[in-house]
């Protein structure tokens, strides 16, 4: 594909989910009008009045459905890229934050902080922290003699999920039954409680994260030569793999830590990019950002329109998600990386 091309596919991508907005914020258990809807919106950021809109109507507009919309989009933008970090720094198309631990450890501080709010008090702040330490019990197991092999990277994350997973287990042994509803509603995943508050909270950590990994997307595609390569051409494979990480890592906990476990879009969102664009990272990254965002936005959208009681995110994603990726696995599995 040449640039001019890829340059209109990614411009019709961003299109794309610019359209998806007005379904987002005009569908729902109570429908407003589109107009209504973007007038209310315009005269918030611009302070004008907001004649012939209901109270009502500015409640659920812009409290409720504005601030979810911008989460499930930083959400979906955020477990894409971290995906894509992961696959190219390890040159693994299995890779991606969940299978790292994220997921299992940002559950078990939730858990924790649901059983035992003496202790841990913050559940979001929590379930971060545990989130990055999953993490890095994981790298710290895999690396070995200096190098981390990705075979053992996958081992090692599926060893921490499963001692994670464990504790989660414990925690739901031990939990009243209010809150063992409540951990798993949160293993779920879902935008119920989204505020602006976590919207302008989660934005503000993903963003340097995602432009930092967009910038390095040259650093991944000498990555994905091997590390002899990348130190021929005068790149310190361990120093740049390490910063990936943290980036990617970081990105993925914040979402994770807020939304709670929305599988699938870490996985399938740099596959599909790399089908579309090719292998080259520069691109890669800035596309599953724009399919994650699309996704999660369709997912969410279906969540709490399609029954009258609104569906976990998570679940939507996952019979959304896994039906595609394995038509992508069986149709284009050999394409993925321009093999």
């Amino acid at each position: 594909m040449t640039y001019k091309r890829k340059l209109i596919t990614a411009a019709l991508l961003l299109t794309l989910l610019i359209i998806l907005v007005f379904p987002a914020l005009t569908a729902g258990q109570y429908d407003i009008e589109a107009g209504k809807v973007f007038g209310l919106i315009w005269g918030k950021i611009s302070g004008g009045e907001t004649a012939g809109i209901s109270r009502a109507q500015e409640v659920i507009v812009w409290r409720i459905r504005l601030p979810r919309l911008i989460l499930a989009l930083t959400a979906g933008l955020s477990l894409a890229v971290s995906g894509a970090a992961y696959q190219g720094c390890f040159r693994n198309p299995l890779v991606e934050p969940y299978i790292l631990g994220v997921s299992a450890g940002a559950a078990c501080g939730a858990a924790l902080a649901i059983v035992y709010p003496h202790i841990f008090p913050q559940g979001q702040l929590t379930a971060f922290l545990f989130a990055l330490a999953a993490v890095t019990i994981t790298y710290g197991l895999a690396r070995s003699r200096g190098e981390t092999s990705s075979v053992a990277l996958v081992l090692s994350g599926i060893i921490v999920g499963a001692l994670f997973g464990a504790v989660v287990g414990i925690m739901k042994y031990l939990a009243a039954d209010a809150q063992l509803r409540e951990i798993t509603f949160w293993m779920m995943g879902g935008l119920y409680y989204a505020t602006w508050d976590d919207a302008r909270l989660t934005v503000l950590c993903v963003a340097p994260a995602f432009i930092f990994l967009w910038w390095y997307g040259w650093h991944l595609n000498v990555l994905s030569l091997g590390d002899e390569e990348a130190r021929s051409l005068g790149l310190n494979p361990a120093f740049c793999r390490f910063m990936i990480i943290i980036a990617a890592t970081f990105a993925a906990a914040v979402c994770v830590s807020t939304c709670g476990v929305i599988a699938w879009v870490g996985l399938m969102m740099p596959h599909a990019a790399r089908m579309i664009f090719g292998p080259d990272n520069r691109w890669v990254v800035p596309v599953s950002a724009l399919l994650g965002g699309i996704f999660l936005l369709i997912c969410d959208t279906i969540a709490r329109t399609l029954a009258p009681a609104e569906i976990p995110l998570g679940i939507v994603a996952s019979i959304v998600g896994a039906p595609y990726l394995l038509w992508l696995l069986r149709s284009k599995g050999r394409d993925i990386y321009g093999r």
